[in-house]
């Protein structure tokens, strides 16, 4: 499956940004999804997941209430809402895309990767 997420860009902290994310290729369907960020001088992490049929969601601990994933198989996309954007938010967000158990959250357990889209929080 390929992906690919867009949606970032300079928002002032306290602001919203909407990321999608398509998905081509593979029926969309059976994959986890998930939202993981990379800042710069800094290792990438965990931000969101969602289950193959949304009904069961997680999120990063420095995200949860602000942050929200969804998705939408029909569309074969992938959203990430980000509400009360903080400066420490700012980094690059992939989303990604796994096979495996909605129970493990971490990066090695995602197959699939997308390019990035660059989120900027000014203070």
């Amino acid at each position: 499956v390929q992906l690919q997420a867009y949606g970032g860009g300079l928002v002032q902290a306290g602001g919203s940004l909407r990321l999608s994310c398509a998905a081509s290729g593979r029926t969309f369907s059976p994959y986890v999804m998930g939202w993981f960020r990379q800042a710069p001088g800094k290792e990438r992490e965990f931000v969101a997941d969602i289950s193959l049929r949304g009904a069961s969601t997680y999120y990063a601990d420095s995200v949860k209430g602000r942050f929200t994933i969804s998705r939408d198989n029909a569309k074969n996309a992938v959203y990430l809402q980000m509400n009360s954007l903080k400066p420490e938010d700012t980094a690059v967000y992939y989303c990604a895309a796994k096979t495996g158990q909605f129970f493990t959250h971490t990066i090695e357990s995602f197959e699939y990767w997308g390019q990035g889209t660059q989120v900027t929080v000014s203070s």
